[in-house]
């Protein structure tokens, strides 16, 4: 029996309710966030998983979603700040009038370029990904078979280590999306990795609570 990897992304931030471009900042949950992130408690425990550890980005809608499961799990939390978002530079915070606005030609690349747009102090490709996949890689050697762990990050990240654990070309803009406080499971079996679930939010359709 393989290890269970759980790719969870943060409940609902206020930068998230106001339509904003995060990428680093650091936005809290909104309540509906927090409710959100105890909802997927509920229905984690329903369905018996069992954690060894929660891993999470150290922004606080990320980590903020990590201690509420883990009120709920069990399970100690460890923060890696390696678990980021991408760092979009000049445009972080900003919403989509204000990115039209003050950077039109950036706008008009991210909406109709099929290629990435360069963005004024971005982290870029290369570093982002290395500090993911090297986060990766130590959290699945300090785990064995029958294990299940999870990973509580954001979009961006979490297609970057998804499309790494899938096998596939490893490049922004990912072809993953993940909804708030999503749930996706991917196992490793001794034919490789096999994606289970997918950007799974079915415990948000029954009511919060």
């Amino acid at each position: 029996m393989g290890m269970k990897m759980l790719l969870i992304r943060h409940g609902q931030s206020v930068a998230n309710a106001e339509g904003r471009l995060q990428g680093q900042l650091d936005s809290p949950l909104t309540d509906l966030g927090r409710s959100q992130a105890r909802a997927l408690g509920r229905r984690l425990v329903r369905e018996g998983w069992v954690a060894s550890a929660i891993y999470t980005s150290d922004l606080v809608r990320a980590s903020e979603t990590a201690q509420i499961l883990s009120a709920s799990l069990g399970a100690p939390v460890v923060c890696d700040d390696r678990l980021r978002e991408y760092g979009v530079g000049v445009l972080t915070g900003l919403d989509w009038p204000e990115i039209k606005a003050r950077f039109p030609e950036i706008w008009h690349g991210l909406e109709h370029s099929p290629s990435w747009t360069p963005i004024p102090g971005e982290e870029g490709n290369g570093p982002f990904c290395a500090r993911l996949l090297a986060a990766l890689a130590e959290i699945r050697s300090g785990h064995g078979d029958g294990q299940a762990v999870a990973i509580v990050s954001h979009g961006g990240s979490l297609g970057v280590m998804l499309a790494h654990l899938l096998g596939m070309e490893v490049k922004r803009p990912t072809p993953f999306w993940f909804g708030n406080a999503s749930l996706s499971v991917v196992e490793f079996r001794s034919r490789g990795a096999v994606l289970s679930r997918l950007n799974d939010t079915c415990h948000l359709d029954s009511g919060l609570g």
